[in-house]
C-alpha cells in the first residue's frame, strides 16, 4: 500500500484495461486518497468541447439574463448563483454557477420529508436554447461511466457488481453544476474545503486551469495536493454515501478550489452521481483484510445521513441560506416538514 501522507499526485486509471487490475487500482485510489484521474471513459471529445463552449457562452450572457433564472426563484435549488452567492463552512465562495438536475415534476410539500423538494424542474436561460440538449447528452454519457465505476468498486470489495444498482434504478437524483471561477477574485476561496454528499463525482476541468486541491492525509491537516487537469481525463472522487456503504474503507476526501496564484479564469463541470432521494446504499460486508482498515468517521457537528436526500438537504441549506429563507424552509436535517412557522 502507498503511504498516503507521501502522495503528491493522483493516480491515472484507464477504464479500458482488464477488470482485475483496474478494480484493484480503483479500490486502492478510493481507499488511500479518495481521488483519481480517469481516462478511457468513452465520453467523446466532441461532447466535451460542446459542453465547455456552452459553459463559456452561458457566463457571457448579460447579467439580466442570468439573474432571470436565479436559484432563489426555485424551491428546488435549481438555477443560477451569482459571484459570491454561495457559502461553504459559512464563508463566501467566489464563483458563479448554474445548478441543473433531471427534469421531473415536483414531489415536495407539507407533511413530506423536506428533501423531496430537491426534485423539480430546472431553470434554463432562454438565450441558450441548446443547453438542455447538451446537458441531457452529458447526463447520459456520464451516468454510464458512473455506473461502470460503481460496479468495479463493488466487485473490488467482494460484492456483486450490481449491488448498488437498485438505489439508482429509478429517478436517480443526479446534479450537474456548470461553474466559472473568475480571473480576478475578491477572495482566495473559490470554494471552501468540503466533501461531496452523494456517491461519486466526475469533474471536467478546463484544460490549462488551476486551483483544485485535495486534502493530503486522512483526517489530518498536513497540506494539500494540487490537482491540475489531465488531457482527456475526468477527475473522479468518492462521496460520503460510498464512505458510509463501506464503513469508511472508501474515503470521501476534503477538497477545495484555491484562487491564490496567477490569475486565470476557470471553467469546471462537476457531475454528481446520486441515487434516488429516498434511497440508502447497502452497507457492504467487506473481506476481513479490508474491514480491518476501515475507519468510520463520526462528527456530531457534521453528520453523514445514510438516506441520500437527507444528506443533500443538509448541504443545500448550508450553501444557499437565501434560497431556504425565500421558500420558508426550516433548519434541520431534511427528515421533517420543510416549512418554518
Amino acid at each position: 500500500m502507498t503511504d498516503v501522507s507521501r502522495v503528491t499526485a493522483l493516480p491515472v486509471l484507464d477504464l479500458r484495461v482488464d477488470p482485475g487490475p483496474l478494480r484493484e487500482r480503483l479500490r486502492e485510489a478510493a481507499h488511500e486518497v479518495g481521488f483519481c484521474y480517469l481516462i478511457g471513459h468513452g465520453v467523446p471529445d466532441t461532447l466535451v468541447g460542446r459542453m465547455l463552449d456552452a459553459a463559456r457562452r452561458l457566463f457571457e450572457l448579460p447579467a439580466a439574463d442570468k439573474d432571470a433564472i436565479a436559484m432563489v426563484r426555485s424551491p428546488h435549488f435549481r438555477g443560477y448563483t451569482r459571484l459570491g452567492g454561495e457559502l461553504t463552512q459559512g464563508r463566501v465562495d467566489w464563483r458563479e454557477q448554474i445548478d441543473l438536475g433531471p427534469e421531473r415534476p415536483p414531489i415536495g410539500g407539507p407533511g413530506k420529508p423536506d428533501y423531496l423538494w430537491l426534485q423539480g424542474p430546472n431553470q434554463w436561460p432562454t438565450a441558450l436554447p441548446e443547453l438542455p440538449g447538451i446537458i441531457a447528452e452529458w447526463d447520459a454519457a456520464l451516468s454510464a461511466v458512473s455506473r461502470s465505476l460503481l460496479g468495479h468498486w463493488a466487485a473490488s470489495l467482494g460484492s456483486a457488481p450490481d449491488v448498488f444498482d437498485a438505489a439508482f434504478a429509478d429517478a436517480p437524483a443526479t446534479l450537474i453544476k456548470v461553474i466559472r471561477y473568475p480571473a480576478r477574485a475578491a477572495s482566495s476561496q473559490g470554494v471552501g474545503a468540503h466533501r461531496d454528499a452523494g456517491a461519486l463525482t466526475l469533474l471536467l476541468a478546463e484544460p490549462g486551469s488551476r486551483g483544485l486541491q485535495v486534502r493530503r492525509a486522512r483526517g489530518g491537516s498536513s497540506g494539500w495536493i494540487d490537482v491540475p487537469p489531465v488531457a482527456g481525463a475526468f477527475i473522479v472522487n468518492i462521496g460520503e454515501l460510498l464512505e458510509v456503504a463501506t464503513g469508511g474503507y472508501l474515503r470521501a476526501t476534503e477538497h477545495r478550489v484555491n484562487l491564490d496564484g496567477p490569475a486565470t479564469e476557470r471553467i469546471s463541470v462537476p457531475y454528481f452521481f446520486n441515487p434516488r432521494l429516498d434511497a440508502q446504499l447497502p452497507v457492504l460486508s467487506l473481506p476481513e483484510e479490508f474491514a480491518a482498515l476501515a475507519a468510520a468517521r463520526h462528527d456530531p457537528a457534521d453528520p453523514i445521513f445514510s438516506v441520500y436526500g437527507r444528506n443533500a438537504w443538509k448541504s443545500r441549506l448550508r450553501a444557499h441560506p437565501d434560497v431556504a429563507a425565500a421558500h420558508g424552509y426550516a433548519p434541520g436535517d431534511g427528515d421533517g416538514s420543510a416549512f418554518a412557522g
